[in-house]
């Protein structure tokens, strides 16, 4: 009798187990819709609504700044939409980049019934990327991504590639992804329990968990990258970083944001920030590095057109 009852109540726990497990594959990827409201004054911002395949729409702000500073896409985290992103959008218009933030698929204000963790959002993507193009022909175009953002871009196999990308906080496999953070909240149970969460893919999402591999695709980027990732981030071990890093092709670079978890890292260390990554935008899109202006300064456009003309100079000879 009590092993029976051993035995009914560890086959009673397995099915709540099961059944728990099911359903955080259910939130997971559940749309995360939610409105984004007027864009911040600072950004002078127009809302965009941008037609996505097969038949979405990705809603965006758009903000156009000095000709010859370049443009920046901005793609944010999971269950987040474009607001996460208004703080480095302020910033890079005030320094004269024209800015497009979007809400990416699932997410915001843009359509999508589920989260695929960047298989369906690279379309979104590329949408953005196309009308970017159409809006500024002559512009070199930069792309950061955090998270699911810069799992999106580097997915998205974007052609032609993107002058520069920023990509922060970035996962290398769902695999990983999602045992890390079964083990950050369950330990070992956890770990064993991941792929049980992985099976739900093909059945829920219609995706296999092969197609959701960044750091297999890193090296079709076909851009300058930049790698970024706190050293403490349990999501994305810093090993796992490092990993990426070296499955991407050159020109790249690699930025250890020290006692940084799986969080901001512009609201981390806006300082730093701005001086990493703003340095590697302006260098891959405007052809040299050079001091950023105060927020509430405007660059000097011919400035930006003769680092741009002095770029592609350099580029075509």
């Amino acid at each position: 009798m009590p092993m029976r009852r051993i035995f009914l109540a560890l086959f009673t726990a397995s099915l709540v187990g099961i059944a728990l497990i099911f359903g955080a594959g259910e939130v997971l990827s559940r749309a995360a819709a939610q409105p984004a409201g007027s864009p911040p004054p600072e950004l002078h911002a127009s809302d965009v609504r941008i037609p996505s395949s097969p038949s979405g729409t990705v809603a965006g702000w758009f903000t156009q700044g000095t000709p010859g500073c370049g443009t920046v896409l901005l793609l944010h985290g999971v269950r987040s939409n474009r607001i996460q992103m208004s703080p480095r959008a302020k910033r890079l218009h005030a320094n004269g980049y024209s800015v497009l933030l979007i809400d990416l698929p699932a997410h915001g204000e843009s359509s999508g019934d589920q989260i695929t963790f960047g298989a369906r959002e690279g379309a979104g993507v590329l949408a953005a990327l196309s009308y970017l193009r159409r809006q500024m022909p002559n512009e070199r175009i930069g792309v950061i991504g955090v998270s699911l953002g810069a799992a999106a871009i580097v997915l998205s196999r974007p052609s032609p590639p993107a002058d520069a990308v920023v990509l922060e906080s970035m996962y290398p496999s769902i695999a990983e992804a999602i045992a890390n953070r079964m083990a950050m909240r369950l330990g070992s149970f956890g770990v064993r329990a991941a792929p049980l969460l992985l099976w739900q893919l093909p059945l829920r999402l219609g995706i296999q968990a092969d197609e959701l591999r960044p750091i297999d695709a890193i090296a079709e980027l076909g851009s300058p990258v930049l790698i970024a990732s706190g050293t403490r981030d349990q999501h994305t071990p810093w090993a796992e970083t490092e990993s990426i890093f070296a499955a991407a092709t050159q020109p790249k670079e690699l930025w250890a944001v020290e006692g940084a978890k799986h969080v901001d890292l512009y609201s981390f260390d806006p300082i730093a920030y701005e001086s990493t990554v703003f340095r590697f935008l302006h260098q891959h899109l405007r052809g040299k590095p050079r001091l950023l202006i105060q927020a509430d300064k405007k660059p000097d456009a011919t400035t930006c057109q003769a680092s741009q003309q002095s770029l592609t100079q350099v580029s075509n000879p």
